[in-house]
């Protein structure tokens, strides 16, 4: 079945530069390694086409349940070179949220 990561983590974002950081927590340490398994840095550079013109990086921080990406060149050059809404990427964390992933009945 097909999930939105909203059930499963909150997320928090910010910037440094044109590099966007999100941060995607579990919401119980139980799903973090459905997180681990599931968003990818392919897949989460997959779900920011059009956004991220450059590299993911992933980071696992277990003992937090937590991820965190780095999704570099997402920011049209930073805070402040860029004409975007959203030069910080704030918003970026809510579009990771609305990502779908499959996972089985039994593992929520």
């Amino acid at each position: 079945m097909k999930i939105k990561l909203l059930k499963l983590a909150h997320a928090r974002s910010g910037d440094k530069g044109d590099t966007a950081n999100i941060g995607l927590i579990a919401l119980k340490p139980e799903y973090y390694p459905l997180l681990v398994r599931e968003v990818t840095p392919e897949r989460v550079k997959k779900h920011f086409t059009g956004i991220c013109k450059g590299k993911v990086e992933r980071f696992e921080l277990p003992n937090i349940g937590a991820l965190n990406f780095l999704l570099h060149e997402s920011l049209g050059g930073g805070g402040t070179m860029t004409l975007r809404h959203d030069a910080q990427g704030k918003t970026l964390s809510t579009a990771l949220l609305r990502m779908e992933i499959d996972i089985t009945e039994n593992e929520i």
